[in-house]
């Protein structure tokens, strides 16, 4: 006898059984236009994808494969919580590379990607009804993190430079006198998703100080930070503050995305119930992407191949800013970012992103709305744009089609 009911009557029998945690678990707004980007008469300005048919394709192949000939049993076993001890040394190497000289190897855990690094700080630090900090805008995943542990996300005020220090002293003396319980900072400082601000060299000492002497820790992170096209590099904070400082970095915009390989750096005395948070949920991360990527790392020029798609993302970035300087109507700003992936615009107040989302499909071009990426209201007329995987002529055309979008809307606020 068949046992199958409606599908209604089991949602409505089930949903009591969902944890009040569950009804904060959203797809994020990137993932919601991941199936449009595939449609390919559409320009698609919206995904943060490495452009990744400059890789040595054929050489990691051969890894891969060698890998799995020789050594199988090993590749393909459960492996180590922490990482394999060949990866941690060589993300020691990564780090130099962006000076950072003060983490040993008994500090750092690999992890299924930095978002597993977000889950694990939120689930060993954060308890429902606590605070964290973070730029306004930022990374959209980080935010649903939030929200699935039942965290509230205080927006600190941002301008051209980053985080203003006065602005996050004042917001910490706000939220203690409201009894609020402030955990960390959480902040993308080279590169920013979405907004492509970098903050201040100047600035960063003093971030530092304030949370150290607030009691608070800072959440660093930092895929971007190799991905320069511009000017000097600034001093990342973990660099400037090994015990309050969390650092996560991720092998997904320097290498590869699909091996969802990332990894932190703990202060010592945090190490272990963060990693244990993680090992908890994932047993170990997977021992074969960590074998590839050591030998790539080990094989491969990964600082050449660094340069390489800083000069290809720095041409793209480049063709974006001409074409919004062309094309673009009056009354938008944008930022001007000195790295990354990402193109921040402004619109008059009056238009709604997610709103001009579906006309943008109609239009033929795919962003990203503001509002994904801030827990307040100040994003509902902003948008993110992505240069790094569509060529320079595509992203001429993407801006094109959707500069003649925003010049119609302009033009309905003003009648």
């Amino acid at each position: 006898m068949s046992t199958n009911q409606p599908v209604d009557t089991l949602l409505t029998t089930h949903e009591a059984l969902f944890s009040e945690r569950a009804a904060g678990i959203k797809q994020s707004a990137v993932r919601d236009v991941f199936e449009l980007s595939l449609d390919p008469s559409l320009v698609s300005l919206a995904g943060g994808n490495p452009y990744l048919q400059v890789l040595p394709l054929d050489k990691i192949g051969d890894i891969a494969q060698r890998i799995i000939t020789e050594q199988g049993p090993i590749a393909l076993q459960y492996g180590s919580g922490l990482g394999t001890p060949e990866l941690r040394e060589q993300i020691l190497e990564v780090m130099a590379a962006e000076g950072i000289t003060n983490v040993s190897v008994d500090d750092v855990v690999v992890t299924n990607g930095s978002q597993s690094a977000q889950d694990m700080a939120c689930k060993v630090f954060c308890n429902p009804g606590d605070t964290v900090l973070c730029e306004d805008p930022t990374y959209v995943g980080a935010l649903n993190t939030f929200e699935a542990y039942q965290v509230k996300a205080a927006p600190v005020l941002t301008d051209e430079h980053g985080l203003v220090p006065e602005a996050l002293r004042t917001k910490i003396d706000e939220l203690r006198a409201a009894g609020e319980r402030i955990k960390f900072l959480y902040t993308i400082p080279n590169f920013n998703n979405p907004s492509g601000i970098t903050l201040a060299a100047e600035r960063r000492p003093e971030i530092v100080e304030i949370c150290r002497e607030a009691g608070v820790l800072i959440l660093e992170d930092n895929p971007y930070g190799m991905l320069r096209y511009e000017g000097e590099a600034a001093p990342t904070l973990r660099s400037l503050d090994e015990q309050n400082v969390i650092y996560m970095g991720s092998f997904s915009k320097i290498f590869s995305p699909g091996l969802r390989i990332g990894w932190a750096a703990v202060p010592t005395h945090l190490f272990r119930r963060f990693y244990l948070a993680g090992e908890a949920v994932a047993l170990c991360p997977p021992t074969l992407n960590q074998m590839i990527i050591s030998a790539y790392l080990t094989e491969h020029d990964w600082r050449g191949q660094i340069k390489t798609y800083n000069d290809l993302y720095s041409s793209r970035r480049d063709a974006m800013l001409q074409a919004l300087a062309t094309h673009l109507p009056e009354g938008i700003t944008h930022t001007h970012p000195e790295g990354g992936f990402f193109i921040w615009l402004t619109l008059p107040a009056g238009i709604d992103t997610y709103e001009l989302l579906q006309k943008g499909v109609d239009a033929g071009v795919i962003f990203i709305p503001g509002a994904a990426f801030s827990s307040s209201e100040s994003a509902h007329h902003k948008l993110r744009l992505a240069f790094c995987a569509v060529d320079e002529a595509t992203i001429t055309e993407g801006v094109r089609r959707l500069s003649a979008l925003l010049e119609a809307e302009i033009s309905k606020l003003a009648n």
